[in-house]
């Protein structure tokens, strides 16, 4: 039969309270009865229970990780952050697939009021004010990772600088010599806390106003995210009158839509079209895509290093983490044609 936490006691001559103290790494143990226990640990083989554990901390040591576009490679990438941060903490992860927006409140109230967990990342969404109060009234901390808005700085975020990278983007594209440069995004208006792609949007606006460049509304194109929306997208910029000569994409998918409307309609990327996304993922660099590199893993590992210490600490002052962008240069932007 396993050995018990009641054999571990036995044989170190110490209490059961002694033993669970120790287990769960209290310092309210001396030295010596602590190897004294852990000897005793070791030469019995002894595996603590995890239900046993829990119900001795009065925690549940979960976590849950809520996550729209569950299938992007932008997402994964964080949630891969997330996974191996809490591998030696003791804390299992589960996983909240909100890919329907009609039902992200649904989901946010189960996880305040009905799902017992002991902290709630969210990746690029929020609650809306009246959820976010249920989480503060049941005592639920809260980190939030890709949701810039600072009505929000009562909890602790991860945020990138998309006005920066979007920045970049366009920058890079200006200075090549483009002055005609399309923008494909998510639907702008879609969310009240989903900011990445106007971020990204004012950046490029921005830019092109401080270089005297008219932001033109036709190079403007919106729809869901997805390759196949993209491509849809990109055939209507490169069918306009006046089409552009580069075209800024909001994510390195997107980007990938609009490489096959240039395959599609026999044009050669960089000297007929430049293409530049935005996430750096994997295929990228296999695509020779220039992009704006963010810090996708970096993100889901800095996100649990800060739910970790409001769950020690629940009174300590909200943070905010600004992770950096960075311009990758590839095989996919030049200047334009007729340069």
């Amino acid at each position: 039969m396993p050995a018990t936490i009641r054999d571990v006691a036995k044989k170190a001559g110490v209490g059961l309270g002694t033993v669970s103290r120790v287990i769960n790494d209290s310092p309210r143990v001396s030295d010596a009865t602590r190897q004294r226990v852990q000897e005793a640990i070791d030469e019995l083989a002894f595996t603590p229970s995890p239900i046993a554990r829990r119900l001795s901390l009065g925690k549940t040591l979960t976590i849950a990780a809520a996550i729209p576009f569950f299938t992007r490679p932008s997402a994964v990438n964080r949630l891969r952050g997330i996974s191996n941060s809490l591998v030696d903490t003791g804390y299992d992860l589960i996983v909240i697939d909100m890919e329907e927006p009609e039902r992200h409140e649904a989901y946010f109230s189960q996880l305040a009021g009905g799902l017992r967990v002991d902290g709630v990342l969210t990746i690029s969404i929020a609650p809306n004010r009246e959820t976010l109060k249920k989480f503060r009234q049941a005592g639920i901390p809260m980190v939030l990772i890709d949701v810039n808005d600072d009505a929000l700085n009562e909890f602790d975020r991860v945020v990138v600088d998309d006005i920066e990278g979007g920045a970049k983007a366009t920058q890079h594209l200006i200075d090549l010599g483009h002055r005609a440069i399309g923008y494909i995004s998510d639907p702008l208006d879609k969310s009240d806390y989903f900011t990445s792609s106007r971020h990204r949007y004012r950046g490029y606006v921005d830019t092109l106003q401080m270089a005297d460049i008219p932001a033109r509304p036709e190079l403007l194109k919106q729809g869901e995210h997805g390759r196949y929306e993209a491509r849809q997208l990109a055939h209507e910029l490169l069918a306009l009158p006046n089409p552009p000569t580069a075209i800024f994409a909001a994510s390195d998918t997107q980007a990938m839509g609009v490489l096959e409307a240039t395959r599609d309609l026999g044009l050669e990327v960089p000297r007929d079209l430049s293409v530049i996304g935005y996430d750096d993922i994997e295929v990228a660099e296999y695509l020779g895509l220039t992009t704006i590199k963010q810090l996708l893993y970096e993100s889901g590992v800095t996100g649990v290093q800060l739910l970790l210490g409001v769950i020690q600490d629940p009174d300590q002052d909200p943070r905010c983490e600004v992770l950096p962008t960075q311009l990758v240069v590839r095989a996919t932007t030049g200047p334009p044609r007729e340069l």
